[in-house]
């Protein structure tokens, strides 16, 4: 599951990412094209519109506080955010990041990648690679059962394939 160097553009965010600003309350009553285009709107207005397929969220700590709405990793899944890298996530979060087909890094040295990068993934390894080929941090790695929920794009898919 390694990409190319140049695969993924970083996009930053400060630390405790709280489920509202993922998913605004203000906007769960519609589907989830509307909750995504409001994603992150109160921290970077400009994400949701500008985020392409394949890129990655880097975070500080406590990524993904607050309610347990499911929708606040549904709405990254649904912008084509590749994975979320951060030093810590809500145990929740966590849960249904992966549980929707989202991919989490936990990476002490998250905040050390830089806006706009471009870094390749190798989740089962635990490291993130820069464009230049040198490792630029290790992260913990992620176990196979839950890499093959991001690869069948979600438990629900995952269970229906088999």
């Amino acid at each position: 599951m390694t990409d190319q160097p140049t695969a993924h553009r970083v996009w930053r965010v400060g630390a405790d990412i709280d489920t509202d600003a993922l998913a605004p309350g203000a906007y769960m009553k519609f589907g989830i094209d509307e909750i995504a285009r409001h994603c992150l709107q109160r921290v970077r207005p400009e994400f949701a519109a500008q985020a392409r397929p394949g890129d990655v969220l880097v975070a500080g700590p406590n990524f993904g506080i607050g309610s347990s709405r499911e929708q606040a990793a549904a709405a990254l899944v649904r912008l084509g955010i590749a994975a979320v890298v951060a030093p810590s996530f809500n145990g929740l979060y966590f849960r249904n990041a992966f549980n929707v087909g989202l991919l989490l890094l936990t990476c002490a040295q998250a905040e050390t990648l830089e806006e706009g990068e471009r870094i390749a993934l190798d989740p089962a390894a635990g490291r993130i690679v820069r464009a230049d080929g040198h490792t630029a941090l290790h992260c913990e790695a992620v176990p196979d059962f839950l890499l093959d929920m991001v690869r069948a794009g979600g438990l629900l898919n995952l269970l229906k394939q088999r």
